[in-house]
């Protein structure tokens, strides 16, 4: 590699951590209404749940720990969902780092260009997959 080459992935590198840097900041903007979508299912599982521990035949005890158990399992299913947002916006950046060392190989002016395009579309479509599942 001679040294442009090494000067412009050094220059590519340093773009797309500043990129980065901006989509973690956009990301933590816009996740608001993503938290606030998760936090009204997580709910709604608990107190399905919980409505379902309340009956008669039941002692208070079993009661109790029955809707101890829905609160277990609403907060993991929450960690499910965001771990697979994750896992989905993680498999997108990399085939986009894949796309990008591609183009690069090729010696494509705009590689960067279409990183960030790529980048950004993968977060909109992982948010869009988290939001409406």
């Amino acid at each position: 590699m001679d040294h442009f080459a090494a000067h412009e992935e050094q220059l590519a590198s340093q773009r797309m951590r500043q990129k980065l840097e901006e989509v973690n900041v956009a990301a933590q903007t816009n996740f608001v209404p993503v938290q606030s979508h998760l936090h009204y299912i997580v709910q709604k599982t608990y107190f399905k749940c919980a409505y379902e521990c309340f009956d008669r035949s039941k002692s208070q005890e079993e009661i109790s720990s029955c809707v101890e158990k829905c609160s277990v399992l609403s907060n993991l299913q929450h960690t499910l969902e965001m771990a697979q947002f994750q896992e989905r916006l993680n498999r997108s950046l990399r085939v986009c780092q894949d796309k990008y060392k591609a183009a690069r190989l090729q010696n494509k002016n705009d590689a960067m260009k279409d990183l960030v395009s790529c980048a950004e579309r993968s977060i909109q479509k992982a948010s869009r997959g988290l939001l409406w599942n």
